[in-house]
């Protein structure tokens, strides 16, 4: 052993029982550096107790009631904002104290949609979550059997380096999106040959942009100084002038509800989401009233049982390689994976995230599940189970201070997912493009995350044109068998609709 290794391994051994337990000495972290990365986490996905009531507690059912059986608009906001706040709060708890890595969950963007918006047309809110518990069900069962667990270690190294590449170009796109700096533009069919702009009309304008970039550049800046705690540093340096330019400007929301004709009212230079007002009051008592409300076997009775099995497959597949791809991409990140791109005791973290899709369906919040937004925390320097206990004791907090979670606008926590979504990037350069085997279906997988806006897709493409291209090569005995049937369960998932139309259901 020279001096260097020996210096390096006393650097690395455990101080006391809390670096023992959660490794961070040897993970190469520190105490300071895990609050740091659990701070930055949340603050770049507390977003959600207040983006999904806005889902989840707006939207009638078949029967014509919200969730939690309320009929009044609105009256369902407060219920599921408690319930999304103390699920991820518990949910992130139990990752770092089980699974040990620093991986916030929470309720699902894009899963709660589909709940949202396809489950309930057709059932009740209860029979919707009954089948997001079933689903986490059957996932809890396929790691407990060893089968997830499997199936990561199946995917080839390049596929996995070229998800955590998509994940980057997608968390930067979201931040981007979030911002407002980049635009879905209105009434697209006949008027443009682009889906995305620049700004509201094509170039920037308005105060929420200005602190968005002005938060891009400063975040940037530290980074590139290597500034400890740059990305904290940044989001919370930008709410602070985000507040100031609210006071003076009096911007206001980009959404301001409806007009006297029932339209939506826009402004295009307001805030995204969260007006960034200091509030009248901080502390408030959550209503949990929403736990449990679910109907296991509802959705059977509501629609048959081929259609129920449908939903489930659905839902599932979506969740199962979302977070696969979320782990791959944030650990790389860290520097987590070991030589063959596998995350060692990947079983817990997968057991945490699989419990946590049946626990957001019985809190009737929507599948939770590991968030993208935890390579923020990771960026920060966070590698340990630490960070998420940080992240999970402020969402447990924002039960209670729900108020002040919406200080922190997305135009101020964007430039964190920007700047990571650059260091995920980074990581392009471990894939071989002279092998067009790996280099055509790494491609598919890193441009169509950000273009389909699902990393589930992103995915799914690069895995059926691998065996597709490896198979026309004559070379399927290099294809494992468990990348064969994948490939297969992702041809079914793409083709949903059509199945559907055929069964008739």
């Amino acid at each position: 052993m020279t001096v260097d290794d020996a210096t390096d391994a006393q650097e690395r051994a455990p101080r006391n029982a809390l670096d023992r337990y959660f490794k961070i000495s040897e993970r190469g972290s520190t105490v300071a550096r895990e609050v740091r990365g659990g701070l930055a986490t949340f603050f770049t996905m507390g977003y959600i107790v207040v983006l999904n009531p806005l889902i989840i507690g707006t939207v009638a059912d078949h029967d014509g009631q919200f969730v939690g059986d309320v009929s009044e608009p609105g009256a369902a906001i407060p219920l599921v904002a408690a319930a999304t706040a103390l699920v991820a709060g518990v949910l992130s708890l139990l990752m770092g104290l089980v699974g040990r890595y620093p991986f916030a969950l929470a309720a699902g963007l894009g899963l709660n949609a589909v709940v949202a918006f396809t489950l309930v047309t057709d059932m009740s809110w209860e029979d919707a979550m009954g089948i997001i518990v079933l689903e986490g069900l059957v996932i809890t069962v396929l790691v407990l059997t060893g089968f997830r667990t499997a199936v990561f270690h199946a995917i080839p190294a390049p596929l996995k380096t070229a998800i955590a590449v998509g994940i980057g170009l997608f968390i930067a796109l979201i931040g981007l999106v979030d911002a407002g700096f980049v635009r879905r533009i209105p009434g697209l069919l006949g008027e443009s040959s682009v889906p995305l702009q620049l700004g509201a009309t094509g170039s920037l304008s308005g105060w929420p942009t200005a602190v968005f970039v002005f938060g891009l550049l400063l975040t940037v800046l530290l980074v590139a100084r290597r500034v400890r705690g740059a990305i904290l540093i940044g989001i919370l340096v930008t709410t602070v002038v985000a507040i100031i330019v609210q006071a003076i400007a009096n911007v206001g929301p980009f959404n301001q509800g409806r007009g006297p004709d029932g339209r939506p009212r826009i402004n295009p230079d307001g805030w995204q989401l969260n007006v960034p007002e200091l509030p009248d009051t901080i502390v408030g008592t959550p209503d949990l009233s929403l736990l449990g409300q679910f109907s296991l076997l509802g959705s059977v009775e509501r629609v048959g049982v081929t259609a129920a099995l449908l939903f489930v497959f659905t839902v599932m597949l979506a969740d199962f390689f979302d977070t696969m791809g979320t782990v791959v991409g944030v650990g790389a990140e860290g520097d987590l994976l070991d030589d063959d791109g596998n995350l060692p005791g990947i079983r817990d973290v997968l057991l945490v995230d699989s419990v946590g899709a049946a626990a957001g369906g019985a809190a009737s919040v929507s599948s939770n599940t590991t968030y993208v937004e935890s390579a923020a925390g990771v960026g920060e320097g966070a590698r340990t189970g630490l960070a998420a206990v940080v992240t999970g004791v402020l969402f447990l907090l924002a039960m209670f201070l729900a108020p002040l979670v919406s200080v922190v606008p997305f135009e101020a926590a964007s430039p964190a997912l920007v700047v990571v979504g650059f260091l995920m990037v980074a990581q392009i350069r471990a894939i071989d493009f002279n092998d067009y085997e790996v280099a055509i279906p790494a491609f598919l997988t890193i441009v169509l995350m950000p273009f389909t806006y699902s990393i589930t897709a992103g995915i799914g493409a690069g895995f059926v044109s691998y065996v597709a291209i490896k198979a026309v090569r004559g070379r399927v005995a290099r294809i494992h068998p468990l990348m064969w049937l994948i490939a297969a369960l992702f041809v079914v998932y793409f083709a949903l609709t059509p199945l559907r139309e055929l069964l008739g259901v």
